[in-house]
């Protein structure tokens, strides 16, 4: 953080630290207490020990930061942004899993979706850009990186979204496999004796695109293999494809309808193969999506596609 600091002064960009009016952190879970996406950092403690347990690899780290930079700049006001914090408009019929219900009272297991701040910003900029009230429309938007979700928003709110209890969950990604079986678990300990660590791993970072093909976590690494003849790469472009269109789905017929479609993240941003295979069959919704309409528009939007026989 020091050398954050110093970089920011050091390379002209501010004279002096005292430019800086305020300082807002990251923070990966807020579970259910902070549904507001901002908070003042003295009603989230950076040590708080139930939310680091539902995010153990990035709340933790979260912590660490927001105690340097109170030393680094203690007189700086400085707010908490939760990434789940968008997800807590979901009704119970969308977050609760079908569980004994004192895993949720007892354990606080249920949904809380992730990438808040990511859909929250693009589906806002996505109403002003086409100049109709967010409260209007019905949204999907696609999330799409190393971690992958999609979210469903409907009058502004999320209705639905991929990502549940942790960031695995939800569509194939990059090392993640997303939702499967949850009877492959134990079958995989009794059958290779793996424990929950192992498993872990297994999940979160050996499976999706990279589990797949066998080439790498990087889309476009296995993009160019699957150009080159590797048959599982050219698979796992396709289960990804086919993994994020039946989500799409779901949440259309949810919402009874579709206004709008934003792709996002480096893979929604970037990859126009990407795109247009997520796209294929969406031609019953009242309009074609092309690769030439996707590859050549602006950054923020790479297209956005209405569909007035959906609303």
């Amino acid at each position: 953080m020091t050398l954050l600091l110093e970089a920011l002064t050091g390379r002209g960009i501010l004279s002096s630290l005292q430019e800086i009016d305020g300082v807002g952190h990251r923070v990966a879970h807020g579970g259910e207490r902070f549904k507001d996406a901002r908070a003042g950092l003295r009603r989230y403690p950076a040590g708080d020990r139930a939310l680091a347990e539902l995010a153990p690899l990035h709340n933790p780290v979260n912590a660490l930061g927001i105690r340097l930079f109170r030393q680094l700049l203690p007189a700086v006001p400085a707010v908490a942004v939760f990434d789940t914090a968008f997800h807590q408009t979901l009704a119970p019929e969308a977050w609760l899993y079908p569980l004994p219900w004192r895993y949720y009272a007892e354990l606080g297991i249920r949904r809380y979706g992730f990438h808040g701040t990511s859909h929250h910003y693009v589906s806002s900029a996505l109403a002003e850009k086409l100049g109709v009230p967010l409260s209007a429309l019905r949204v999907v938007s696609c999330h799409l990186g190393n971690g992958c979700s999609v979210c469903a928003i409907k009058g502004g709110q999320s209705v639905n979204t991929s990502m549940g209890f942790t960031p695995q969950s939800g569509v194939m990604m990059g090392t993640r496999s997303g939702d499967i079986d949850p009877s492959i678990l134990p079958w995989l300990v009794e059958k290779e004796g793996k424990s929950a660590q192992q498993l872990n791993q297994l999940l979160n970072n050996e499976s999706g695109l990279l589990g797949v093909s066998g080439v790498s976590s990087d889309y476009r690494d296995v993009e160019q293999a699957a150009d080159a003849g590797n048959e599982r790469a050219a698979l796992a472009l396709s289960l990804f494809a086919e993994r994020i269109r039946a989500t799409i789905g779901s949440y259309i017929m949810q919402m009874g309808g579709l206004d709008a479609l934003i792709f996002t993240g480096g893979i929604g941003e970037n990859s126009a193969r990407a795109r247009a295979a997520i796209c294929r069959n969406l031609h019953f919704l009242g309009s074609r999506w092309t690769t030439r309409k996707t590859s050549g528009a602006r950054p923020l939007f790479r297209r956005v596609m209405r569909w007035s026989k959906w609303r």
